[in-house]
């Protein structure tokens, strides 16, 4: 069996990156490396050429590449928030709270993580959720607001309800809020006309998926922290390597074997990389990436020796440290990196993955369906849908046919798991509280081993702005499980018509609804109480 390794070295013998593949991936990249290499795809990318994903993509892609440069660009950032942090330390506060969605809070999040210093990130609407980060000291709070839009009706209400907790407890909000957002956005302007402490400005030629070493990115970790120049050099160190044309560069083998084999899973599982989270921020880069046009690379976040690493079209994608010196068996990929050489590598690797697929890695063509279905239903509020079935407290909704025939809960998921292609996968979407419910996401591998196919797990409404565009555009193979709740205290959004009870449920409820429009097999179940969730956990195997 062929195994093709690459590693960059940066300093003296000191490795940065190493990727290492095998089986059906080292055949996807030994086959394209070379026409990848004589297309000069890696320096390309790096000069910004947006000719290289085909014409039609011209337009979006020259204003989405200026991620190439953040390692550098970003660097201007390092001063204001060293001074930024010293000061809002200085005046006590220390925690700090992120309302952002999709890439502007997975990064940061992963970042955080590694570094180990604690960051709150509100990227939900449940209200339990929302009620939990602001029952924190508010006096000691910063409110860091990312978005790319200043549109983003998440973090727009959350803005709305933390400005109006802070004025309740005699807090001036502008002294505790930090913006982070797209030049002339409404929330650029909002900020401007409100006053608050500092407005960042990102670069607007940046994607949100590819936005972790901006501002998007920094902002909230510096100020969380994390010596955000570490990451800029470790990027860095990397970066020329990255662009080089040659048979040995790591994006290059990367992105030719994530998406040149017939394996269209990833099955990523971390084994002591030291970079808590780094799946999770790539999960929704090569999911929004690459899912569209009815193709796309499906990547999994599992668990270490998860079954689904071992089903019929899937590879082994293994984070492992740089000091690993395994060889793996199998249909793998392995990679070792330093945080921001990561970034950098994975951002190159699935713009080249776009280009073997054939599609516009900057565009998300089905991620603004689920935003207009949940904004309709928010704007007539109907009465809610009478459940097709009710088993002791679990409503249960389904899909045409879906249901025929089921009596209760253990018939219901009998038949969502049986509508799992046999060369698909079951994605469960969990639009509760995540800070509340940490054991929710181990019903994965229950599930994986009992529909012998991969399982995703994501929490809505994050999800939404993510994984949500390879749901609806990727290939049809997917079948879908909707956990949601209506037991949590409501809460009013300030200035809003609805509440963020109903704003969560339009988006569960928009989101099935589209995916039914898509034709694919969706299950709803809606939990009256905590212990319907339990009940939920143990049918489903957890």
């Amino acid at each position: 069996m062929s195994t093709f390794l690459s590693t960059w070295v940066g300093l003296g013998d000191e490795a940065h990156l190493a990727v290492t593949v095998a089986g059906d991936a080292a055949e996807a990249a030994s086959g394209l490396t070379e026409g990848l290499v004589r297309d000069q795809v890696a320096s390309r990318i790096a000069v910004g050429d947006p000719t290289l994903w085909g014409p039609e993509s011209v337009a979006e892609a020259s204003i989405r590449l200026g991620w190439v440069n953040l390692p550098q660009s970003s660097r201007a950032l390092v001063a204001e928030l060293e001074d930024l942090y010293a000061d809002t330390r200085g005046e006590g506060m220390n925690r700090i709270v992120l309302a952002g969605m999709g890439g502007s809070s997975l990064g940061p999040e992963v970042i955080c993580a590694t570094y180990g210093v604690p960051l709150v990130t509100l990227d939900s609407t449940d209200p339990d959720q929302v009620r939990a980060a602001l029952t924190g000291d508010l006096e000691r709070t910063l409110l860091v607001v990312s978005s790319k839009s200043g549109s983003t009706v998440e973090t727009d209400s959350q803005r709305r309800v933390f400005e109006s907790a802070f004025e309740e407890s005699g807090l001036d909000p502008r002294k505790h809020i930090v913006v982070v957002t797209d030049p002339e956005s409404p929330l650029h302007h909002a900020a401007k006309q409100a006053g608050y402490r500092a407005v960042f400005l990102a670069d607007p030629h940046v994607g949100g998926r590819f936005s972790v070493l901006s501002a998007y990115g920094l902002v909230p970790s510096a100020l969380a922290g994390v010596p955000v120049a570490e990451l800029l050099d470790e990027a860095d160190a990397v970066a020329d390597s990255l662009a080089e044309d040659h048979a040995a560069n790591p994006a290059i083998v990367l992105g030719a074997a994530m998406a040149g084999s017939s394996r269209s899973y990833l099955v990523f599982s971390d084994h002591n990389s030291g970079l808590v989270g780094l799946a999770d921020w790539a999960e929704q880069l090569i999911a929004e990436s690459t899912g569209k046009d009815g193709v796309g690379v499906v990547p999994v976040v599992a668990e270490a020796d998860a079954p689904d690493a071992t089903v019929a079209g899937a590879i082994d994608t293994r984070l492992v440290p740089l000091d690993f010196d395994g060889e793996p068996e199998g249909h793998s990929i392995w990679v070792a990196g330093t945080l921001g050489g990561q970034f950098l590598l994975w951002e190159y690797a699935t713009c080249i993955a776009g280009r073997v697929l054939d599609i516009n890695p900057f565009d998300q063509p089905d991620v603004e369906a689920a935003k207009v279905a949940a904004r309709g239903l928010l704007d007539s509020l109907p009465e809610p849908e009478r459940p097709a079935l009710v088993d002791d407290g679990i409503e249960m909704w389904g899909s045409e046919g879906l249901l025929d025939g089921s009596t209760n809960l253990e018939d219901a998921l009998g038949a969502i798991k049986a509508a799992v292609p046999a060369d698909g996968y079951l994605a469960v979407m969990a639009y509760l509280n995540r800070e509340s419910l940490p054991d929710l996401p181990a019903i994965r591998r229950a599930l994986a081993a009992d529909v012998a196919r991969p399982v995703t797990f994501g929490w809505g409404p994050r999800f939404l702005h993510s994984t949500g565009q390879l749901h609806k555009g990727g290939a049809p193979v997917g079948a879908f499980l909707q956990i949601t709740g209506t037991f949590a205290d409501d809460m009013e959004i300030p200035g809003q018509p609805f509440t963020f009870g109903q704003l969560v449920n339009a988006q569960a409820v928009g989101d099935a609804l589209v995916l039914m429009n898509h034709h694919r097999p969706v299950l709803r179940l809606n939990a009256s109480s905590p212990s319907d969730v339990t009940r939920m956990i143990s049918a489903l195997g957890g």
